[in-house]
């Protein structure tokens, strides 16, 4: 059997006695990240060598016990333990040169935010938190898989949030084979967000650009307040809600767009695009704004989750280039090439052919359903044999 992990994110709904506990249970939060950090370099700087975890441990019960240090027996002692775990984990990532080195957390800087590994439950539209007790959430849907942990965090319009990390499994067993009639080529651009082999074309929402004016208007407002003033603090949650509605039309589009598309179709293909590349480019702020990163992010759990087959087709597969009907690459295409003829007189709309072709190299590496008889691609080549240009995915799935 093998382990899947769902991420579950509430709107919470504190009342003015439990936002202040929230509060106090990040603050400890921060104040034991310090103080281990600290504690850390001083050692490292008096012997030449750091220090465990579980030696850090041992020290935070003697802290505890001080007491002018008793102010931090009112937070949950898994959720100090876990801070230190969290600053253990970011060495590890440090030496192992993921990350940078791990910095100070600042009241000022730093969302209020803490994790709780154990003893949170929900029901009945509540989550409970040790020290704090039930906290009304707007739970949207149930839960139905075993809660892992939890974190909780407020975001800049200082609205709590709770994200319950839970695990499910799943049988060891082969994906279906596919109905070679439900499976798509995905081709994603910035024109059309999203062109599908089966003609379908979806229009990029544009979030972003529809509310750049708002924007402008908003960061104008606030670098004109005076620094350190209640008006300048007013003005930044003005702007933080212009920017939190953004995120929230966007994400709430990809899901459903994400969910749709799963959920009709058996097999889905789509390019290993050089997202970084394309986000230094002048296009950066289209390519940002249509997300495509987070659209294939959604599509990788959610096939995990429904069953269904995905591909994704290398990045020098030339998608766009190839002729589907006798085969041969046109090097010389440029981008402004949006409709262009072959030598054999087929005529190809650049996008549409590219979302034919991915879908043509990608349904090789997708078991076809008994009783279907295709297994040739558009130009007459068998697709049976698995092709090494191809990787399926099968990571782990998350869910805001």
């Amino acid at each position: 059997m093998a382990v899947h992990r769902k991420v579950y994110r509430f709107r919470m709904e504190p009342t003015q006695a439990q936002a202040e506990a929230l509060l106090r249970m990040a603050g400890a939060r921060r104040f034991v990240w310090n103080w281990g950090l600290a504690r850390r370099k001083e050692a490292y700087a008096a012997t030449g060598k750091g220090l465990t975890y579980n030696q850090q441990a041992a020290e935070l019960t003697a802290l505890k016990k001080r007491p002018e240090m008793a102010w931090l027996k009112e937070a949950d002692s898994q959720m100090l333990q876990q801070a230190l775990k969290d600053l253990d984990n970011a060495f590890k990532a440090f030496f192992e040169r993921r990350a940078g080195f791990p910095q100070f957390k600042s009241k000022k800087r730093d969302r209020p935010s803490f994790r709780i590994p154990q003893r949170v439950r929900v029901e009945e539209g509540k989550v409970y938190l040790p020290k704090v007790g039930w906290v009304k959430i707007r739970q949207s849907q149930p839960i139905d898989c075993a809660i892992k942990g939890a974190t909780f965090k407020r975001d800049t319009q200082g609205h709590w949030y709770v994200t319950l990390t839970a695990e499910f499994t799943m049988p060891d067993i082969p994906l279906p084979p596919a109905n070679p009639e439900r499976v798509v080529g995905i081709d994603l651009g910035l024109k059309d967000f999203a062109v599908l082999s089966d003609g379908t074309r979806i229009a990029p929402p544009k979030f972003y650009r529809k509310a750049e004016r708002k924007l402008r208007r908003a960061q104008r407002e606030l670098s004109r307040k005076q620094k350190g003033s209640k008006n300048r603090e007013k003005a930044r949650h003005r702007l933080n809600r212009v920017h939190a509605k953004v995120r929230n039309q966007r994400q709430d589009w990809l899901h459903k767009l994400t969910t749709g598309l799963v959920q009709k179709y058996d097999g889905l293909c789509i390019e290993n695009l050089n997202l970084k590349g394309m986000a230094k480019t002048k296009l950066s702020k289209s390519v940002l704004d249509a997300a495509p990163g987070e659209f294939r992010r959604q599509l990788e759990y959610k096939a995990v989750w429904y069953r269904k087959h995905l591909v994704v087709i290398d990045r020098y597969f030339p998608s766009s280039k190839l002729c589907r009907e006798c085969g041969t690459i046109h090097t010389a295409l440029t981008l402004s090439d949006r409709v262009w003829t072959c030598g054999c007189g087929a005529v190809h709309d650049r996008d549409l052919n590219a979302a034919l072709n991915i879908r043509a190299e990608g349904i090789r590496a997708i078991p076809v359903a008994v009783g279907h008889t295709e297994t040739q691609n558009a130009w007459g080549v068998s697709v049976r044999p698995a092709h090494g240009r191809q990787e399926t995915t099968n990571q782990e799935s998350h869910v805001l």
